[in-house]
């Protein structure tokens, strides 16, 4: 793996060699916007897998406009609507992505669905199934869910394979802030040693030695559950913009199939590499480089076209009341994901992975 020199690195299109899968989505839906399933149906349909979507909550917009209206679906219906799919054996299904949960209770019955699907093996008794879990509490200092999810986050955190938490989330979930690399490797281990999670991918943290980026930290542990760990570093963008750890999880989701695949890792349980892989070879890291090359241009246009709308706002609002203001700048900052189909499918590699230390 070569080191980040600032010039861009060609990549290929997504392997061909996947095989069907089938992932079952469970996340937030809004009507209008991008955040939740509204992301990661189109994000990983379009790198090839088939998606089944169970929305947690049903809302007309993301709650950053300030107004929406919709429902929270009861626990008892995300188990409902479960058992719908195996009475008729829709849930075949080789992937779970689970995103935003609102309460406890709908958490442990997400918790159900998991530990079912988890039940099925194949011939060599390891595990066909596979869990990306991100722990979706809050960001920027601000938690969005109840204290009361925060349990049960870490008691099904041994059952998912790869977890996709952001900086703060995993301050909740290790009781260590984040304040300097050696706090992020520190945390990685004690995932890993606490809840004996195979992959970790802390999606963003601050970068403590220039404040216009941030870092991208990862980890396949070993089979004795030491840390291999790598990291990315990337371009701070001017925000703001919602639903990107949604699009990072869903990328995630797929760009770890394809390389599991690209490692002939799929029969393998968790996926995991052999120990005499380094860091920056993991196929985890190859995942997070495409990942972010995807997340970089898809941020940019959208920042891009964000501004020129603000600019006419700007000019044509005189008048209009703050919270209409305000929802037509939520709306103007909404991710370009439909004009980003090439970004998304093709990203050219800008930023590679680095074997990770703890040291700034």
């Amino acid at each position: 793996m070569t080191e980040d020199t600032g010039q861009s690195v060609a990549s290929a299109p997504p392997s061909i060699d996947v095989p069907p899968t089938r992932v079952l989505s469970i996340a937030s839906h809004v009507v209008s916007g991008y955040v939740g399933n509204s992301v990661a149906t189109f994000v990983m349909q379009l790198l090839g897998l088939e998606v089944c979507s169970l929305n947690t909550v049903q809302f007309s917009n993301h709650t950053g406009y300030g107004k929406w209206t919709g429902t929270r679906i009861p626990p008892s219906e995300i188990g409902e609507l479960y058992e719908g799919l195996k009475n008729n054996e829709l849930a075949d299904f080789e992937m779970l992505a689970t995103g935003y949960v609102p309460g406890a209770e709908g958490l442990e019955a997400v918790g159900q669905i998991a530990r079912d699907l988890k039940k099925r093996t194949v011939g060599d008794g390891s595990t066909k199934f596979f869990w990306v879990l991100d722990p979706v509490m809050g960001d920027s200092g601000k938690l969005y869910v109840s204290e009361m999810v925060i349990p049960v986050y870490k008691s099904l955190l041994p059952l998912a394979d790869l977890i996709t938490p952001n900086q703060y989330e995993v301050e909740w979930l290790t009781g260590i802030k984040l304040t300097s690399p050696a706090d992020a490797l520190t945390a990685l281990t004690k995932l890993h040693a606490d809840f004996k999670t195979p992959h970790i991918i802390i999606s963003s943290i601050q970068s403590i030695v220039n404040k216009n980026e941030y870092i991208c930290v990862g980890s396949s542990m070993t089979s004795d559950g030491k840390p291999r760990a790598f990291s990315i570093t990337v371009p701070m963008l001017q925000g703001p913009f919602v639903g990107t750890g949604d699009m990072f999880a869903s990328l995630m989701v797929s760009r770890f199939r394809h390389a599991a695949a690209d490692a002939n890792l799929l029969a393998k349980s968790n996926w995991m590499s052999s120990d005499d892989v380094a860091a920056t070879d993991l196929p985890l890291a190859r995942a997070a480089e495409m990942v972010l090359a995807s997340m970089d241009r898809v941020l940019k246009k959208t920042g891009e076209a964000r501004d020129k709308k603000v600019k006419a706002l700007d000019e044509n609002d005189e008048g209009v009341d703050a919270p209409l203001k305000r929802a037509r700048y939520m709306r103007a900052a909404e991710l370009r994901l439909v004009q980003c189909v090439e970004e998304i499918q093709r990203p050219v590699i800008k930023y590679t992975a680095k074997a990770f230390d703890g040291e700034a």
